[in-house]
């Protein structure tokens, strides 16, 4: 989520409230999508029983968390320029967190497609509901370590005064020391390297088993378009840890541009990815896709008695 520099720029007030009234549309409407699809997890048990549903519903769980705290944090940019640090660091943890979880998300569910082509006799063993769920927890202890060691530096090198000052709230602003620069920058690419090697060994493990062994090749082919759609939701990742970086370009090159350059950068590397999620996985999956159409028929079609019960 890179919002900086947002509150340095002279704009108009109309080019602010349309920016804004932009991007808090975009977050309604991609959480109000979102959320029917957890309303569909959680309304039929069918998908709580399958370990790749709950990976992918915890992935939907951490687009909203993500996009909920990046549309806030926006908004507050010309709303509140300056937050309180303490609060500000609160939305940070929990936004960075999620943002993490993200690809460690992606690598979850390619190994359980891996495992579920690869070695269908273990599947039932290994990808368990209660495995999946420790699977969870091990995502979330991992994508809030940076944050954690940010903090702790922060806490260690930084009077307690520190966090009633009030600062512009996005990331580097708030985490400023060479120390969190730097760890920032080694667990950013650490994340993205792991993930990345594991969606190639699992892509490629799938490619060559469906080639050695003719049993249920339409299972392989659906998994490595699977995998394959997941390195295109972690390339996306990915291109938002330079958004920095392709920021100073472009603004090097057209500086008049400055604040449109910010703005849709940060409109396709923080608000579109989020719905790739259910246009990729939802509209896909041929039982949620019926289980949506259900819903959506139910929700139209509601009687003293609802049939869909």
């Amino acid at each position: 989520m890179n919002i900086s520099d947002l509150s340095d720029r002279q704009e108009f007030y109309e080019e602010s409230l349309f920016k804004n009234i932009i991007v808090v549309l975009f977050g309604i409407s991609i959480s109000c999508i979102n959320s029917l699809l957890i309303y569909i997890f959680f309304k039929n048990p069918v998908f709580a029983q399958e370990p790749r549903y709950i990976l992918y519903m915890h992935l939907i769980i951490n687009d909203i968390i993500t996009l909920s705290v990046s549309v806030i944090l926006f908004v507050f940019i010309y709303l509140l320029p300056k937050m309180n640090v303490a609060i500000c660091c609160i939305f940070i943890l929990i936004g960075s967190s999620a943002y993490r979880n993200t690809p460690l998300n992606l690598a979850g569910m390619a190994i359980e497609r891996f495992v579920a082509v690869c070695y269908p006799l273990h599947h039932a063993q290994v990808c368990t509901i209660q495995n999946t769920k420790i699977l969870i927890g091990i995502i979330w202890l991992v994508g809030a370590l940076p944050c954690l060691v940010d903090l702790l530096v922060v806490l260690v090198l930084r009077p307690l005064s520190f966090f009633t000052t009030s600062r512009t709230c996005y990331h580097e602003n708030v985490f400023d020391l060479k120390y969190n620069i730097v760890s920032h920058v080694v667990f950013n690419i650490g994340y993205m390297c792991l993930v990345w090697v594991l969606l190639f060994y699992t892509y490629f493990k799938v490619l060559f088993s469906a080639k050695a062994a003719a049993s249920e090749p339409a299972q392989a082919q659906k998994a490595r378009r699977t995998i394959l759609l997941h390195g295109v939701q972690l390339l996306l990742c990915t291109l938002s840890l330079f958004t920095s970086v392709l920021d100073g370009a472009l603004t090097s090159l057209f500086p008049y541009y400055r604040s449109e350059i910010y703005f849709c950068d940060f409109i396709l590397t923080s608000i579109l990815p989020r719905l790739l999620s259910p246009l990729i996985y939802g509209m896909r999956d041929q039982k949620f896709k019926k289980y949506m159409k259900i819903a959506l028929m139910c929700g139209f079609n509601k009687r003293a008695i609802d049939p869909c019960d």
